[in-house]
């Protein structure tokens, strides 16, 4: 007789880390390595049974996550301490489970968060160890100009100048609630918090920023693309490298 523990599914809330540069992003695509399905596959090699996971946001090709949260519906009577040894136990090293929690049906991943926070890094000069969570930029940055860029997307803005155009979503606005670059011995570092985020959104903002910086064009121009929601007045989409998911944030 089967154990009726096992007829039930449970919900549980996983926070994880993530080295993304040998993905082909969050979600499960026809070819190549993604997040979504190593953490699915692991679930079923322990259970048994076909679970499914559901990430806060997808994160692209090679970008990297310290603080996706997602949410795994299993048929398990194991506990969150034993799916936190298994998974880590099964999961290939570029995947971190960092905590496994039990919560109830009303929380998802994605439309139960309010909060997004990402960082890009640009290093000023040359890395080996990190060369895979940096971009490596070689000529003179005017952080001030960044900035002053910054300050044009705080707030409800259009951001459809700085995503894909086939992007499939019902609008482009975002209201973003911190925006900003520092300087850390030779790292720039671009942090933002946004309500949600457009597909390749931080990428296509920090590479529009890094050419107000460099001097390739102005902060006027910077803010005409916002105004104008015209891809061709952005500057180029940064490398995926140094774009990093903070933190997730929910009520």
């Amino acid at each position: 007789m089967e154990d009726p523990a096992h007829d039930s599914s449970r919900r549980l809330k996983l926070l994880l880390e993530y080295d993304g540069t040998d993905f082909v992003g969050w979600q499960i695509q026809p070819n190549g390595r993604s997040v979504q399905a190593m953490l699915q596959k692991a679930f079923t090699q322990f259970t048994g049974t076909d679970a499914t996971v559901v990430g806060s946001g997808r994160t692209d090709s090679g970008v990297h996550a310290r603080g996706q949260v997602a949410h795994a519906i299993i048929k398990s009577d194991l506990s969150t301490e034993k799916i936190y040894e298994a998974l880590n136990g099964i999961l290939p090293n570029d995947i971190a489970v960092l905590n496994v929690t039990e919560v109830d049906d009303t929380f998802h991943a994605r439309y139960s968060a309010r909060e997004r926070r990402y960082s890009y890094t640009i290093s000023t000069s040359p890395c080996a160890i990190d060369r895979r969570i940096v971009w490596y930029v070689w000529y003179s940055l005017s952080i001030e100009k960044m900035n002053a860029c910054c300050s044009y997307i705080l707030g409800d803005n259009d951001f459809r100048a700085f995503t894909k155009s086939e992007a499939e979503v019902d609008h482009y606005r975002c209201t973003v609630n911190h925006a900003g670059w520092r300087e850390s011995d030779a790292r720039l570092i671009f942090t933002i918090h946004a309500n949600r985020f457009l597909h390749n959104m931080v990428r296509a903002l920090v590479g529009s920023m890094v050419d107000v910086g460099r001097g390739y064009s102005t902060v006027d121009q910077f803010k005409a693309a916002i105004q104008s929601g015209k891809k061709k007045d952005a500057g180029p989409t940064a490398p995926a490298a140094g774009l990093v998911l903070e933190e997730v944030i929910y009520e």
